[in-house]
């Protein structure tokens, strides 16, 4: 059913585009001929030797230690709502932010200030939120990362707060609603910190986000796939490429608003340039296949990490990932080719997997669809690039020996009220708006024997942390790890025998998926992920799925560093502001805290 979509569009004598963007993506400009290409960084700044990071470099600066700081201060002011949109021509209500979907652009330059006010206007009905920003570090500012329960209170519906942080990390990322799985709903963006490049290009396209898009609500999905009787998450209905695609409306229910050839993405490229594209998978579930047809791309970064480049025809991605690559326009200037994103038929669920958006040259007749064919792939492999293809730019060895080694077993299974959920170690996470851990912490108490559920791993003083990840369950994980970029020491199925790829100068991101356990004549083989990373940033920092569904259900940890520090940690009074907003309004109103409430 997918290939026949598909094949439709480009049977199609003309591309037509039945809606506006209006009624597809509000006041989104992603997906249009007319979206802004990027620069090779912001100038309204100082600029010292040219550049606003000065010196420094890819290769030679240390990201971690070296961060600049310019004194320059980016502000956005961000108002969620709700309202209805069709991106695929199927209406239905969405979470926007500035009444765009995707959500706007945040972009600043690498060692500007983040400061960004969000306005809960959430009404019919009213919820509460909280934005994280994927991928930064937070090392002055713990308390900004964003994560109810667990930084800070919930933003209260009426009520506002104010993000306030560095840009420490420079190159591709996004952000994102922490509060249940309201992103699914519509509530993420792309951010673009700009730094210096590993490999020169000519044109920055700016952000591709490859995303599964689901036709029921966000709420209702989670109510089903943690209530009761338990149900498995559905399938998801489309794939969209920033935030278009079109829809077979035979297929959408009785009373659904459809409309047919709702409208692709389109994108520009200049014949004999090389072009930057920032692939960003923003999705709820699906592992996603990225490929150009005719195209070869080179891998120049993954997260917020630049690596050595390298060549390729597929670029996976799990949610939360991205993957920087560079493509030279090499085709005659009047051609178009197909963009193609998949929702990986092995490793993801989907009922429409197969993306596709629209590339012309210059000189190319944008009317008429791309008559490209697609080439076959490899999807039997659950996971990443193997870690001996990717090798960081600037080099960042894992110690031999950690200070403390963590074991984590990841299983499935039902509660004593027969709710199905994920668990680590035994025990399936579950936040406390009321009370976030962070705050707690700062105050002294570092320890919550009655709250087992909050799922706490107090790393104390110790300097480094190897956490060896195991999965009992044939289904992948893209496991995130807030506040840090981490060691990738090793993966595979099996018990690790302790070996290290590229121990001087591993792979490091900020997620990596963890492969699905193996079945062998019928028994469950689990599958392993090591990571480390110098636990250098004081504050408690989520480790957690990045699938929408598995960490509503649990699959979640929380890790508290340096907890010395916490103690001495001076969080502004904002921060408790926001929890007396949220403990005012649900004092007085009830919260529906379906789900693990991340």
């Amino acid at each position: 059913m997918a290939g026949a979509l598909v094949a439709s569009i480009a049977k199609a004598a003309t591309l037509i585009t039945a809606l506006p963007q209006t009624a597809t993506n509000g006041q989104s400009l992603l997906g249009t001929l007319n979206a802004p290409q990027l620069p090779d960084f912001l100038t309204s700044n100082p600029l010292p030797q040219g550049f606003p990071w000065g010196d420094r470099s890819a290769a030679t600066t240390n990201p971690y230690e070296q961060s600049p700081t310019t004194g320059v201060i980016r502000r956005y002011d961000l108002t969620i709502t709700r309202g209805f949109l069709a991106p695929d021509g199927v209406n239905k209500s969405v979470l926007l932010i500035n009444n765009q979907f995707p959500a706007p652009k945040l972009e600043a330059n690498w060692g500007d200030t983040f400061q960004i006010t969000v306005n809960n206007k959430i009404t019919g009905p009213e919820e509460g939120t909280a934005l994280h920003w994927h991928g930064i570090l937070q090392r002055a500012t713990p308390w900004y990362d964003g994560v109810p329960s667990v930084q800070q209170c919930p933003i209260a519906p009426g009520k506002s707060m104010t993000y306030t942080f560095k840009a420490d990390l420079y190159g591709t990322s996004w952000y994102h609603s922490h509060y249940s799985a309201q992103y699914a709903g519509g509530l993420a963006g792309p951010m673009i910190i700009y730094g210096p490049k590993n490999r020169a290009y000519d044109i920055d396209i700016g952000p591709v986000m490859l995303s599964d898009w689901y036709h029921a609500e966000y709420f209702d999905i989670v109510e089903k796939v943690v209530g009761l009787p338990p149900s498995p998450p559905p399938f998801s209905d489309n794939n969209l490429i920033n935030g278009k695609m079109d829809y077979d409306c035979s297929k959408a229910p009785a009373g659904v608003t459809c409309t047919p050839n709702a409208g692709i993405s389109k994108f520009k490229f200049t014949q004999g340039k090389t072009h930057r594209l920032r692939l960003i998978n923003p999705g709820s579930e699906g592992i996603q296949r990225f490929r150009i047809d005719n195209h070869t791309m080179t891998v120049i970064a993954n997260d917020f990490v630049p690596v050595r480049p390298y060549d390729t025809d597929v670029v996976t991605l799990g949610i939360g990932q991205r993957t920087d690559v560079l493509v030279k326009a090499n085709l005659p200037a009047t051609s178009a080719v197909w963009m193609r994103s998949d929702l990986s038929p092995t490793c993801a669920t989907a009922n429409q997997p197969s993306a596709v958006a629209a590339i012309f040259y210059n000189k190319a007749d944008t009317s008429k669809p791309p008559q490209t064919v697609a080439k076959p792939y490899d999807d039997s492999h659950c996971g990443n690039d193997p870690l001996d293809k990717t090798t960081p730019f600037f080099p960042f060895p894992a110690t031999s020996k950690p200070a403390t080694t963590e074991t984590i077993d990841i299983t499935i299974g039902a509660n004593a009220s027969g709710n199905v959920l994920w668990k680590m170690n035994g025990v399936s996470f579950r936040g406390n708006y009321d009370h976030p851990i962070l705050l707690l912490a700062n105050l002294g108490n570092v320890s919550y024997p009655d709250d087992p559920q909050w799922n706490v791993y107090n790393f104390g003083n110790n300097n480094s942390v190897r956490i060896i990840m195991k999965n009992e369950i044939p289904a992948a994980h893209p496991m995130h790890l807030h506040g840090h970029n981490f060691n990738i020491l090793a993966e595979g199925t099996g018990e690790w025998d302790g070996s290290i790829t590229h121990i001087q100068n591993t792979q490091r991101r900020d997620v990596q998926i963890l492969q699905p356990a193996a079945v062998v004549n019928g028994a469950i083989v689990p599958a392993y992920l090591v990571i480390q990373y110098n636990t250098d940033n004081p504050g408690v920092w989520p480790l957690h799925c990045h699938i929408a569904w598995h960490v509503s259900a649990g699959l979640y940890i929380n890790t508290m560093e340096q907890v010395d520090k916490i103690k001495q940690r001076v969080i502004p009074s904002t921060v408790a502001q926001t929890c007396r907003d949220w403990a005012a309004y649900s004092g007085h109103n009830v919260v529906e805290q379906i789900d693990s409430g991340l």
